[in-house]
Order: structure tokens, then sequence, then C-alpha cells
């Protein structure tokens, strides 16, 4: 099996490089024009992108412990999804969804793009960024960039200042807040992100997350005791885990503060009336099990959203949203006319302050490398209570993100031969079925695969049918797969 998926592999690859036909799909921009003609009701957006930050470590999405209250604040004032979903819980490949709208293994954009990587997006698609200055906004970005090339992901200034502290990226911001023009900022701090050493010693010393002895230039440093943490259940309950959560906690209160001083420097610019503010994350938590996972710790984030012009305020929206809809809601916040049929997303603008909308039951991710070396596509489609996960490289070992693997959570579990690595076992972590199926009303730690239930025989065929389908749309290579496997015949998936 493991030789004829490497046949498979290489099979896939060379399809792919004659096969120009499908990047006609995502096309160049629309035939429309459009421009900022009213700068008075044309809306400011400031997209503000954390670094491995899941919904565990927010206190408006019930964590009782950390203190975040500017991003608190935020919820209070604006609307808070509960089920927002990244594409791929891997940085770079997560950015290049956010900012095109198309999934990555339609882009070229399967994994990280720094060093040896080199995983790049095709140069004919349109970023986000560039559609919103054609338009006549002024673009910025700055911190965390993860994306290639820049010439699709270009924008009109790069700001300059140190990732690890919000505080001072909001003070560089505040020229450009004062702008005459409507303005779009993309602002991603590196936290809470694992920081240098990634390989500890002694082994089991926690990660410090970008956190400092010294501290910095005008951040409180807020420290938590690792007794108090709240330990999610996917993780063991151990001293390392609670650790290094505390260490996570210190990072994503350095990033509240330097929110909160990013919103003292927009209303001094008197345009917080006019401006829409989004806070997502680029996928989960950076412990295993999370972070390059397709699990819901590593792909449902935190989504918070204020609209100045919404009236509904400090709700929350049930609606299940996926970071590939983010370029055509926010082109449809700022009033720029696109052809729909240029994304793979579609705008939930119209459903933002609606707290229980109907018809956003249904979403996909799509997972294929994280580093080069770690080649473990995932496809996975989550329909109303059910979740399928179709783990294409099964016959492989499930493979670590380089710092995942030497974090002291995880070796405090594999050093010390433990059976379970929070509520798996390690087995199942590292050995994975070809297809996990779950009841995630019924089971929300996807701790029981119904894939192989002849009570749920219906159920299993008809998500991988829905699965398929999404593929086709989505020209995404990977789905020879199902030709290339004998287990998948006579399911009713056959091309």
């Amino acid at each position: 099996m493991i030789i004829k998926m490497k046949m498979a592999s290489k099979s896939i690859f060379f399809r792919f490089i004659f096969s120009g036909f499908f990047i006609v799909f995502f096309s160049a921009c629309s035939n429309k024009k459009s421009s900022v003609t009213d700068k008075k009701n044309t809306p400011n957006i400031i997209l503000f992108v954390s670094d491995d930050h899941g919904i565990d470590a927010l206190g408006s999405y019930g964590n009782s412990i950390i203190k975040t209250p500017n991003l608190d604040k935020l919820a209070s004032e604006g609307i808070r999804f509960t089920n927002a979903y990244c594409t791929s819980a891997s940085c770079a490949a997560s950015r290049s969804v956010i900012l095109s709208g198309l999934y990555g293994h339609a882009t070229g954009s399967y994994g990280h793009v720094h060093d040896y990587h080199h995983f790049s997006t095709y140069d004919n698609v349109q970023s986000l960024s560039k559609r919103l200055s054609n338009a006549g906004y002024l673009t910025a970005r700055i911190g965390k960039y993860h994306v290639a090339p820049e010439s699709v992901y270009v924008f009109d200034e790069v700001l300059e200042a140190d990732p690890r502290n919000t505080v001072e990226m909001a003070n560089a911001s505040v020229d450009f807040l004062n702008g005459d023009k409507p303005f779009f900022l993309y602002f991603c701090t590196d936290d809470p992100h694992r920081g240098d050493p990634f390989n500890p010693e002694p082994w089991d010393a926690p990660n410090n997350f970008g956190n400092k002895k010294e501290g910095y230039v005008g951040v409180e440093e807020v420290i938590y005791n690792p007794k108090d943490v709240l330990v999610p259940e996917f993780l063991p309950d151990t001293k390392e885990t609670r650790e290094e959560i505390a260490q996570y906690y210190q990072s994503v209160s350095r990033i509240d503060q330097g929110f909160g001083k990013l919103m003292a420097h927009l209303k001094n610019s008197g345009k917080i009336d006019n401006t829409i503010v989004i806070y997502i994350s680029d996928n989960g938590m950076a412990f295993p099990g999370a972070k390059t996972t397709v699990y819901e710790p590593g792909i449902k984030l935190p989504c918070i959203i204020k609209d100045p012009t919404k009236t509904n305020k400090g709700i929350t929206n049930s609606a299940r949203i996926s970071w590939v809809d983010l370029t055509p809601t926010i082109l449809d916040m700022a009033q720029v006319d696109f052809n729909s049929d240029d994304f793979h997303g579609k705008s939930f603008y119209n459903i933002l302050d609606t707290e229980k909308p109907k018809g956003w039951d249904k979403i996909y991710a799509s997972h294929t490398f994280h580093e080069i070396t770690m080649y473990y596509p995932m496809r996975v489609v989550i329909d109303g209570d059910y979740k399928l996960i179709w783990n294409i490289a099964y016959p492989l070992d499930y493979p670590f993100a380089s710092d995942l693997w030497a974090s002291s959570t995880w070796q405090a579990i594999y050093r010390n031969d433990q059976k379970y690595f929070g509520h798996k076992t390690v087995e199942a972590y590292i050995n994975r079925p070809e297809f996990e199926l779950f009841n995630l009303s019924k089971d929300p730690n996807e701790s029981n695969n119904l894939a192989n239930s002849d009570q749920y025989l219906d159920v299993f065929n008809a998500m991988k049918k829905k699965l398929k389908i999404f593929q086709q749309n989505t020209n995404d290579p990977w789905l020879i797969m199902w030709d290339n496997d004998a287990s998948l015949q006579g399911t009713g998936v056959n091309l």
C-alpha cells in the first residue's frame, strides 16, 4: 500500500504539471469595474490576524482565567462567530486562503513558503489586497506576511515593527490610520506562535511562546500560574502541558494589549465609527492535536467582527463560515464589485448580524503540507451534525511539525511511554484510519469514529459524495486518489 501511495503521489504531480486547463477557473479579476467614490460612506477595514490562537484562550469564548479585556470588548460591541473555521491549520497555507478566497490545493499554496519549502501561489491569482488597491483603497500590511509571491499579495505600504510587540505595531500604524484615503490594514502579529528555541534544554522546559524575561517596551506582561490554566480535553493534563499553556496565555495577553492600543489610535484618528474591525487567527493553538490537524481544536477558530453600521451588537452568530469566505465578504464590506465565480468561498456579509442564519451549516477544509517534509493530505466536509475526514496518505505515520514534536507537552508523554495523549491513544494519534466520521453534536471531542459502523453507512457514503463533489468543484489535484484506492470501489463515489 505504501508503494502504491508513492506511485499515486507522483502521478498526482505529473498530472498537475501538465494539466493547466483548471487554472482558468480562478482567472483574473471580474470584468466589473469598481472604485471608491464616496469616501465618507466607504468603510475602512482592519483585518487583525493572530498566529496560532484557538478559541480556548479568549474570555469572550468562555475562558474565565485568561485576561483579554480589549478583545472581549470587541465581542461586546460586535458579532462573535461560534462556528468559524480555517481551511488548513498551517500558517502559510491558511493565510493564502484568507487573502485569495481560494483553497490552497487549487492555487499552489500547499504549505509553507519560506526557505526550501517554496510553495507559492500562481501568478494569475487576484488577491484581496490587489483588488482593494485597484478599487481605490490604500492598503498596508504590518507584521507576519508568510505568503508568496509578493507580486500577487501586494500592498501599497509595508509598515515596520517587532511582530512580537503588538503595542509597537499599533504605534507604527498611526500615520497610516490618519491618511486621507479609505484604508485596508492587514495587521498580523507573530504571537502566540511558539518561540525559539524549538528544541528546549532541558527537554521538559516549556516553550516561551515569544515571551521574554525583560518583556517588551510598552507592554505590561501578564503572568499566569500553571496551576490555574484550563487544559483542553484533547491535551494531557500534565505539569509540562500546564507550564506551556501558561506561556501561551501570556503571549495572548500581549496581543490583547496591542489590539487595545490599535483601537485607541483608531479612535483618536476620528475614524472608529467608519471602520470595520475583524479579529481572527490563522489556525489553532500550537500544541499536538490542534495546529496542523483538521480536528476541531486546529481549525475551529475565533472570529469577531465589529461593523459600526450594524445595530445588533454583542451577539453570537452560529453560521458555519470559513476563511475561504473572507475575501468576498471583505470586498462586500468595501462595496467593491466582484464576480462570485472568482472565489471558492461566498460572502457572509448579508448575514453578519443574524444570530442563527439558515443555510450556513456546511464547510470544507483542505490540508496537504505543513513543511515540505510533512506530506499528509487531508480533506474534510462538515455538514450539519457530521464531520468526515479523509486521510489520503493514511498508511503513513502522521507527521509532526518540528516545534510540536519537540514540545515538552508531547515529549512528556512520548518519553515516558504513556498510552494516552489527552482523550486519544498515542497510537491513534500517530496512525490514523483512512476515514474518520464524527457526530459533532454528540461527540464534540471527536473520540468515536463512526466510519466503520453499519448504522452510519448511509451517512458515510453521503458525506464521501459531498467531499468528492467539493474536490471536483475546486479542481483539487488529489481528486485522483478516489480512483487509486481499491477500498473506495463500490462506495458510490467512483469517478
